[in-house]
């Protein structure tokens, strides 16, 4: 059962990763970009190139591939998260849908459909794991990704906390339009968090790469893992992304124990429980404001 609870808290991790940049963007920006999956496989395809053309590790490809996606990211607030966030929630998130679809096809005319891996670059840690103790046996990938989510999560942390431009992000965030009044270039910060999230979207698809295989359509499930975990999480702090994600884990895995298909319909009770009480909670909050009003017209 430890070693069940283990596996379930270290996978969490990985979704925290890849629920980051996803989580980020919303809270912003107010965007829900459905291309984020696809995105992250860009990342690893990025990488699987670089280390095939180069024979160096992915981990020195990722200097250059972070820097690519953080450009990336301000082609696409530039491109299409601000023209579209003009018309409305919704043109944005059809935007990024139709990205999505655009950037699944171009990788498959591209790679074609077979999978890929990282693994067979980054050499034993692929598949090494540490004893300890008790039949209990844990694979480095996994810890280091998950002090990956704790790194990339606190530097987001820090960032909005101690820094200028934290502050100015969240000040922006919380209303763009006094931002503007105080000196704050709205359309500068929004770049700066496209950018920031683009790069976490980078570092998900190293995770990906390393862990486990990929393919040009894999980005889908990519979005579902992240979108549940986000839910589940909140977007109120960014360590809610890490509850999240590792409350889905916890889910997977122990729903893979009981039943075939239970790691998928484990953590889809537990995503639908979540949002039947986050919707609860919005309803009740939306009737007592109700009552406020009524009392303070009477």
């Amino acid at each position: 059962m430890m070693g069940l609870l283990v596996q379930g808290v270290l996978l969490g991790g990985y979704y925290a990763i890849l629920a980051a940049g996803l989580a980020f963007l919303y809270s912003v920006m107010g965007i829900i970009n459905l291309a984020h999956g696809a995105l992250a496989v860009v990342a690893a395809y990025m990488l699987l190139l670089f280390s095939q053309m180069t024979g160096m590790s992915p981990f020195v490809g990722l200097l250059l591939v972070l820097p690519a996606m953080a450009v990336i990211g301000v082609i696409v607030e530039r491109g299409i998260f601000e023209p579209s966030s003009r018309g409305g929630p919704l043109l944005a998130v059809l935007a990024t849908f139709g990205m999505s679809v655009v950037i699944d096809n171009l990788l498959f005319q591209q790679f074609g459909a077979n999978t890929q891996s990282l693994a067979n670059f980054i050499g034993d840690l692929s598949w090494d794991s540490w004893d300890l103790g008790g039949g209990l046996y844990v694979g480095k990938i996994s810890v280091y990704t998950f002090l990956t989510a704790v790194f990339v999560l606190g530097g987001l942390q820090l960032l909005l906390t101690f820094t200028p431009v934290g502050r100015a992000i969240r000040a922006t965030a919380q209303d763009s339009d006094t931002a503007g009044l105080i000196g704050l270039d709205a359309r500068r910060i929004r770049m700066i968090s496209s950018a920031i999230a683009f790069i976490t979207i980078g570092i998900a698809g190293a995770a990906l790469g390393m862990r486990s295989s990929f393919s040009p359509y894999a980005g889908g499930a990519l979005l579902l893992f992240a979108f549940q975990a986000t839910v589940i999480g909140g977007t109120a702090t960014i360590w809610g992304t890490l509850i999240g994600g590792i409350i889905l884990g916890l889910a997977q895995t122990l729903g893979a124990q009981i039943a075939p298909q239970g790691f998928l319909i484990g953590g889809n009770l537990v995503f639908f429980a979540v949002l039947f009480i986050r919707l609860l909670r919005g309803d009740m909050n939306w009737r007592s404001v109700l009552r406020l009003n009524r009392k303070a017209t009477q």
